[in-house]
């Protein structure tokens, strides 16, 4: 089971894992996140892993998960959340 305490995170308290499915793998997620938001978080990793996968045409799963790991880095370094933040404002 994956445990991971966020630094800001929904005041939510999730008292059961939450099953998700990320890339045809599922996975038993377990924390204080409100399990709509850890849904959220799954959809949006599964998405970016098989939108590589297509991309890339590669099969194998850890390189589209490194590769995905990169991708969301770069939004997260770039400043995607805040320019998105500002258009919905």
């Amino acid at each position: 089971m994956l445990t991971f305490p966020l630094a800001e995170k929904p005041a939510h308290s999730m008292p059961s894992p939450t099953r998700v499915q990320i890339y045809g793998q599922s996975y038993s997620i377990a924390g204080d996140l409100d399990p709509a938001y850890v849904q959220k978080l799954a959809a949006y990793v599964d998405e970016k892993m098989r939108a590589i996968s297509d991309a890339t045409s590669t099969v194998d799963t850890q390189k589209a998960a490194v590769l995905a790991a990169l991708a969301i880095a770069d939004e997260l370094h770039s400043g995607l959340p805040e320019r998105a933040l500002k258009q919905t404002a």
